[in-house]
């Protein structure tokens, strides 16, 4: 089997997991965008998901996208998400990539990605990342701090708050964890109109985050294979 028969093997089975979860809830598949988390990666496995249909791809190091985003330039519907722990002096270099960054955990964070956004001439779009069992050392806000950052969010005006991601702790149960984050975006919605989207569930628990209103899976492993380095 060759790699384009492989991953288009890969994505059939993952958009029937999706399909099924969404059967399940009594949802729309259609709510739910699949992520593929394209790290580590070479850029020639996008190119095929791209041709296969898939539009948005997901890195989590500056470094690496920088480059791989330059290679693929000629994929103009590409959309690109950071969604690993960002420092802030990289916010400049991410800004000229990244369509969204999924990964914004602090007030200093946000303000690096506003001045750098600003700087660009652009409004880029940002999801909170919420630490569900409080342990920000793993990266995330702590569910009581998410108030605070996201005001600080959207009174920059160089960033859109769009919603919140999270990844299931292992110290509880996905199911916990993703509720517990469905809980956090009803809430930022009062305040916040368009902190819609609900990030949560990777290939081992897409099933759990979509019965708890996820609208967005981040796949790796399922669609791509175990990870391997883009180079030797």
């Amino acid at each position: 089997m060759n790699r384009e028969e492989e991953l288009k093997e890969n994505l059939a089975e993952v958009r029937e997991r999706i399909d099924n979860a969404c059967a399940a809830a009594g949802r729309d598949p259609s709510e739910v965008m699949l992520l593929a988390v394209t790290k580590t990666w070479p850029a020639s496995d996008v190119e095929i998901l791209y041709g296969l249909g898939l539009r948005n791809f997901a890195e989590n190091r500056d470094q690496d996208a920088s480059v791989k985003v330059g290679q693929l330039r000629h994929l103009t519907e590409a959309r690109w998400h950071m969604v690993g722990r960002l420092q802030r002096n990289k916010a400049k270099s991410v800004v000229e990539w990244a369509d969204q960054v999924d990964s914004v955990d602090s007030v200093r964070l946000a303000e690096a990605l506003a001045k750098a956004a600003h700087a660009k001439g652009i409004r880029l779009d940002v999801l909170l990342q919420v630490s569900i069992d409080g342990d920000t050392s793993r990266g995330g806000c702590a569910v009581p701090d998410v108030p605070e950052l996201a005001g600080a969010i959207t009174r920059s005006g160089d960033l859109i708050l769009r919603g919140a991601m999270t990844v299931a702790p292992l110290t509880m149960k996905s199911s916990q964890a993703f509720e517990a984050l469905a809980s956090v975006v009803s809430g930022l919605r009062d305040d916040h109109p368009t902190a819609t989207r609900v990030s949560a569930g990777m290939s081992g628990d897409l099933e759990d985050a979509i019965s708890h209103g996820s609208t967005c899976v981040r796949v790796g492993t399922a669609l791509l294979g175990r990870r391997r380095l883009i180079s030797p």
